[in-house]
């Protein structure tokens, strides 16, 4: 009886903590509600020289910084789903391009070329952070990005 009763005792605690995990891994990732007051309060994203220097010169890896550096406001206003926000403190999308972390994360480029294409059809940063959520970034191409103009 009391090996059933510690099994049950198990069972409980192993769903309790697979439902808290799943509900973090399920929250959406830290963002800010609004644009930035002044843009230029903003971290700079790296450079295309900046990530050259650093080895990363792959398209999708140039472009996403490119997007970055385009629209900050917008990525400030934006979560990353490699959830950066846990692991290393970022508090937006934006906060991945002002080191070399956008470049080594796919998650990253795809949002943010997602991103800038979508704000260039007109899109305002809430239907894009809600696009994201629903992870239409996901169908973003990095082998073949849509060039950032």
């Amino acid at each position: 009886m009391k090996f059933l009763l510690g099994l049950v005792c198990l069972m409980g605690v192993t769903l309790l903590a697979w439902g808290a995990q799943s509900a973090q891994e399920d929250s959406v990732p830290a963002f800010h509600n609004t644009a930035p007051a002044k843009e230029e309060t903003l971290s700079a994203v790296l450079t295309k020289k900046q990530l050259s220097d650093a080895g990363f010169t792959v398209p999708a890896q140039v472009d996403s910084y490119k997007a970055a550096a385009t629209v900050p406001g917008l990525l400030y206003q934006l979560p990353c789903y490699c959830h950066c926000d846990r692991s290393h403190g970022h508090t937006s999308l934006h906060s991945c391009f002002e080191s070399l972390h956008g470049a080594k994360c796919g998650t990253c480029m795809a949002e943010a070329l997602y991103a800038y294409k979508k704000s260039k059809s007109g899109w305002n940063a809430k239907m894009i952070r809600d696009a994201i959520i629903r992870g239409d970034y996901k169908r973003v191409d990095l082998q073949h990005p849509d060039p950032v103009e």
